[in-house]
């Protein structure tokens, strides 16, 4: 029997797995391991169902069942895939010119409701990206972190509709900003957004 990591002959038996399976340790290199194990590394093929399954919204457990992978295994997966994610948000370039802009920002909480968060957005009206995303409380400092998460070029040039919240004002240059209710329909688009989210 050799080491499944370094190849090594130099095996002691090393007491048992709590299945009751004989464990062995390599003396070279410290790898634990047992003869024959029943699970084996997740194929390339399984990875990408999983991704696909992932993308279906189902719960973890479904797709551990349905893919025959472990619970754990898959939350470290999906944890991984997150760490991945680039936190800086992707906007395709424009041009300087006329650029629209809509602001808002979306009450919701994380495990339970006593752990508010506020979900500040802005969408561009043309392309219909976001363009700026910033989760916080519903402070000044806040507003402020959503202006800042706004590409150069739309600090510059964009006319940012929001509604009437104070923090809107005192972040936006007055230039760029003009507030308007919710009847005007000039904020439409983002509460749209808001509630396809909730």
């Amino acid at each position: 029997m050799n080491c499944p990591k370094c190849q090594s002959k130099k095996i002691i038996k090393y007491g048992h797995t709590h299945y009751g399976k004989p464990r062995f340790r390599c003396r070279d290199c410290g790898r634990q391991f047992v003869e024959n194990p029943t699970r084996q590394p997740i194929d390339e093929a399984t990875r990408q169902l999983i991704d696909k399954l992932l993308l279906e919204r189902l719960a973890l457990a479904a797709v551990a069942r349905v893919t025959g992978v472990s619970e754990r295994w898959l939350q470290m997966y999906v944890n991984q895939k997150f760490d991945d994610i680039p936190k800086k948000v992707e906007v395709s370039p424009k041009k300087k010119g006329k650029l629209t802009l809509q602001l808002d920002e979306m009450w919701s909480f994380v495990g339970n409701k006593d752990k508010k968060v506020w979900v500040w957005l802005a969408i561009d009206i043309e392309s219909r990206e976001i363009v700026g995303v910033f989760i916080g409380d519903r402070s000044r400092q806040s507003a402020q972190q959503l202006w800042q998460s706004l590409p150069p070029v739309d600090r510059q040039c964009a006319v940012c509709f929001t509604d009437f919240w104070e923090a809107y004002e005192q972040v936006i240059p007055n230039k760029r900003h003009q507030a308007v209710s919710k009847d005007s329909g000039k904020t439409s688009r983002i509460e749209r957004f808001n509630n396809t989210l909730r």
